[in-house]
């Protein structure tokens, strides 16, 4: 993975009609039932994995591309028997200047992948990369398929106009965890090779839950 508020209202206003209309091709593609939830402003899904749950709250109403794109590998159960692979900390990261705390996970194989999405940034969403944040994996803008990572505390070089990536345009935040930073903090201190865990933390199964559901068990 290579990991400012916009003023202008009026382009902003377009653009967001646009990502909206988006969104609303990819759920109409044909195998899925992905849609945009336009009854409510977020989407509760929980992550089972090895160390313990996480659960996250997704905002199709400010990344709508983006959540869209989640909801449907989830609804797919494409993350099941996926993994959390990769940990980012201070210390392994020698060759950047700009350093963050992430961890990555949901590679899926790439034939069982749908097309790549439109890079929606954090000036167009208004979301920004804080501790718990939930984001796409990218190499260039609009590459991104299937891998998310979560925020270790807050990344906002990851936002638009940070250092982190050369091009600028950040990355796509689509939710945050609610539930569980204390199993994401516990597989970023797990044992690596460089930034790859020596072995890997499964996710059995990421799920939409039933709104209002709020318990999560994490592995002590």
């Amino acid at each position: 993975m290579k990991m400012a508020e916009n003023k202008i209202k009026k382009p902003l206003t377009t653009m967001r009609k646009i990502i909206v209309a988006l969104a609303f091709i990819i759920a109409a593609v044909p195998g899925t039932r992905t849609r945009l939830w336009s009854g409510g402003n977020e989407l509760a899904c929980r992550i089972t994995t090895s160390e313990g749950e996480i659960q996250v709250r997704v905002y199709p109403n400010k990344a709508p591309v983006t959540a869209a794109n989640f909801l449907r590998y989830v609804e797919a159960g494409l993350y099941n028997g996926t993994t959390f692979f990769r940990v980012v900390t201070p210390q392994n990261q020698p060759d950047n200047k700009v350093r963050i705390e992430v961890i990555q996970g949901g590679d899926v194989e790439e034939k069982k992948c749908f097309p790549p999405i439109t890079h929606e940034t954090t000036a167009l969403t208004g979301l920004r990369h804080r501790d718990g944040t939930v984001s796409m994996a990218r190499n260039e803008p609009g590459t991104a398929t299937s891998s998310f990572f979560i925020c270790i505390n807050d990344q906002s070089e990851l936002d638009f106009n940070g250092r982190r990536n050369p091009d600028g345009q950040g990355f796509a935040a689509f939710g945050r965890v609610v539930r569980g930073m204390d199993v994401v903090r516990r597989i970023q201190r797990l044992e690596a090779d460089g930034q790859t865990l020596k072995r890997p933390v499964a996710i059995i199964s990421i799920i939409k839950l039933p709104q209002k559901t709020e318990s999560v068990k994490s592995k002590k």
